[in-house]
Order: C-alpha cells, then sequence, then structure tokens
C-alpha cells in the first residue's frame, strides 16, 4: 500500500508539472491556440527588435547574456557608426528640399 501511495503521489505530481487539460470544446481548443499563436509572435518581435524576453532567457545566474537578434544589429551598428554621432548630414537642406527630394 505505501509503494502504491508513493507511486499515486508521484503521478500526481507529474501531471500538476504537465499542466491544465487540454481543452475539450472547440471554442477552447481555438484560444488556446490563438494564444499559442500571440505568444509566439510577441517573441519573434521581441527578438528581432532585441528587447528582452523572460521566456527566452535560458542563461543561469551569474552568467554573462549573449545579444540576440535586433539588440546584435543594433550594437554592431552603434560601434560601426558611433564616430558619427552628432552629425547632422541635412543641416544645409530646409523642408523644402527635403520635401522635394521626397
Amino acid at each position: 500500500m505505501k509503494e502504491i501511495r508513493q507511486k499515486a503521489k508521484e503521478t500526481e505530481d507529474d501531471l500538476r508539472d504537465l499542466g491544465p487539460a487540454m481543452p475539450s470544446q472547440d471554442t477552447e481548443k481555438m484560444q488556446l491556440l490563438w494564444n499559442m499563436i500571440t505568444d509566439f509572435i510577441q517573441t519573434y518581435k521581441n527578438t528581432i527588435s532585441g528587447r528582452y524576453d523572460a521566456k527566452r532567457s535560458y542563461a543561469a545566474a551569474g552568467s554573462s547574456v549573449e545579444l540576440s537578434g535586433g539588440a546584435k544589429i543594433k550594437a554592431n551598428f552603434y560601434h560601426l557608426y558611433q564616430e558619427y554621432e552628432g552629425l547632422a548630414a541635412c543641416s544645409e537642406y530646409d523642408d523644402m528640399h527635403i520635401q522635394k527630394a521626397i
């Protein structure tokens, strides 16, 4: 009986780790799918824009986190063009010249 109770507890713990049960209603299934797609899109946007996303943070505490996606691109551009910071390339043109060029 002790072994059976232990196995039952282990099974309950495994079920709890798996999370809630899959929905049975079509509308609930559609909502679950919609939420998964929305999460994927948000993660993709965060990766491209270089924003921090806790869901993608796999680094252990105390280790250095490597830049990814848009953050890496932004850092490279900043490093490459930092000598041009503050340069006013269009200072000799007024709004009329810029509008005409566009």
